[in-house]
């Protein structure tokens, strides 16, 4: 199990998160020997726009651009639009930051973990400080219910894995107000 302080990494996703949402296509924030960053990898597979305005409402943009590494499970749009109706719109109200930022965060993994990792361990801590389970099955790579769709996507500052479902993130013990429909 990939285990870390959680505080120190919630600082680190965040930052790492923000980079995803508001990173430049071109210029300063791409490390120019490195090669572009994740969130420019992201930017570019048009297929994130609805992680990348979440990053961007929960004020994570700075994160990801950062020097990680981390290893990202990226939902696709697709995927957000597996959710029940007004989940998205109800999670990017600001009201509902902190549960967007844990939502968020708990799709980081703090360091670059390959798929073949990550099918060597049975869980892994997330930034957010809960775990995710990580399973092989029949040759596919499965974090919690969501299946990798696409592996070890490279960037400067960590990889990418894409991934066919939103994670939800368990409910704080002492969140009364929590929404069993969604999982937390």
């Amino acid at each position: 199990m990939f285990t870390f302080a959680a505080s120190r990494l919630r600082l680190v996703a965040a930052s790492a998160l923000l980079a995803l949402a508001s990173a430049p296509s071109t210029g300063a924030a791409q490390h120019p020997s490195r090669g572009p960053n994740i969130p420019q990898v992201a930017r570019t597979a048009d297929q994130f726009s609805t992680l990348l305005a979440a990053v961007n409402a929960a004020g994570l943009t700075e994160t990801l651009v950062g020097r990680g590494p981390f290893t990202v499970f990226a939902p696709t749009d697709e995927a957000f639009n597996r959710l029940p109706n007004g989940t998205v719109a109800d999670l990017l109200k600001p009201e509902n930051r902190e549960k967007l930022v844990t939502l968020l965060t708990y799709h980081v993994l703090p360091g670059r973990v390959t798929a073949a990792q990550a099918r060597t361990v049975s869980s892994a801590e997330t930034v957010a400080g809960q775990t995710v389970t990580l399973r092989d099955v029949d040759g596919e790579l499965r974090v919690n219910n969501a299946v990798v769709r696409i592996a070890d996507v490279p960037a400067s500052n960590g990889l990418i894995h894409v991934i066919d479902r939103v994670l939800m993130p368990q409910a704080a013990p002492c969140d009364a107000n929590s929404s069993a429909r969604r999982g937390w």
